[in-house]
């Protein structure tokens, strides 16, 4: 597919008629502008005045309201026809517990959702989840039918907006779809890649305590937001991963040869828990493997980049 081609092709007049709202334009939503490409008026909302010029440039009209505080946001009741819901939950407090109430919700989605329901609802809304709610799953190989058991506060959170999207979506008949998101990569994307990692000679696993990995290459992430806004069915949940089915340090023994870089040095789990970060643990904590299929069947969604081998060498 070329690349200046919309996911969806020539959008029909009765498409570029509409209104995309997209809420937390960060990175991803300025690619989805890119795709779009005009062909259908876009909303971006965002808290900061400094990157209304930015948007603008992107094709969007920038629109400034902070889903942290409500009151912001009455003015963009009804505007979009579709909606686009890319902002991450609030992060909690160091130290507090993930039991705590203040951390289980996620009070960003709930003021989308009491946006949405003040006038006109949307006709469809597609929110950009994490993978991460599914918790260790041991390696195994995770459809989208498998249930949630998140393990970190910060996916406890996702699972609770998941949740109010689907309330919105049963209460107003609003098509919504739910994309549950991997670790996001791009050579154009701020710490989009592997190499300042590597730079660094930062540990991985040794193979025997190592975790799978899924990874998605921010363009194709774009184009498949795009495409659930159209063809997601209510309430459904998507895995936008591509096809790569590798271990955490194979991941990074790979990159470093398409660099030309050392490979990072193996440690023990033991070691790593004494020389990185309670973050870079997390990520080491939890192994799965995404089954894509239904992305590429009920949306449509051919991959530019099928694995990470194409995504890196592109750069």
């Amino acid at each position: 597919m070329p690349s200046n081609q919309s996911p969806l092709g020539a959008l029909p007049a009765r498409f570029r008629r509409e209104r995309l709202l997209i809420i937390g334009c960060g990175d991803v939503g300025t690619r989805v502008l890119r795709a779009l490409q005009g062909r259908m008026q876009v909303l971006a909302l965002t808290s900061s005045p400094q990157r209304v010029p930015a948007l603008r440039a992107a094709g969007a009209r920038a629109l400034i309201g902070d889903l942290d505080a409500p009151a912001t946001l009455h003015r963009l009741a009804g505007l979009g026809t579709r909606v686009l819901h890319l902002a991450p939950p609030p992060r909690a407090d160091e130290g507090e517990a993930a039991t705590h109430e203040a951390v289980v919700r996620d009070r960003r989605t709930e003021a989308v959702v009491r946006l949405l329901r003040q006038r006109t609802p949307p006709l469809s809304l597609v929110y950009g989840s994490t993978s991460g709610v599914y918790g260790d799953c041991e390696g195994a190989r995770v459809p989208e039918t498998r249930g949630v058991q998140a393990g970190t506060a910060r996916a406890l959170r996702r699972v609770a907006a998941e949740r109010q999207v689907r309330w919105l979506g049963r209460g107003l008949q609003v098509r919504t779809g739910i994309l549950r998101i991997p670790g996001i990569y791009a050579p154009d994307r701020e710490g989009g890649t592997p190499r300042a990692r590597l730079l660094r000679g930062t540990p991985v696993l040794q193979p025997q305590d190592d975790v799978f990995t899924n990874h998605i290459h921010a363009d194709d992430l774009a184009r498949a937001c795009i495409a659930a806004l159209y063809r997601a069915r209510g309430g459904r949940v998507f895995h936008v991963s591509d096809d790569s089915e590798l271990q955490m340090g194979d991941y990074f023994d790979l990159a470093a040869g398409l660099y030309g870089l050392p490979c990072p040095p193996r440690v023990a789990r033991a070691e790593a828990q004494q020389q990185l970060t309670p973050m870079q643990l997390s990520f080491m904590s939890e192994s799965r493997r995404l089954d894509n299929r239904r992305m590429k069947r009920e949306l449509g969604v051919r991959l530019r980049y099928p694995t990470v081998r194409e995504g890196l060498a592109a750069s």
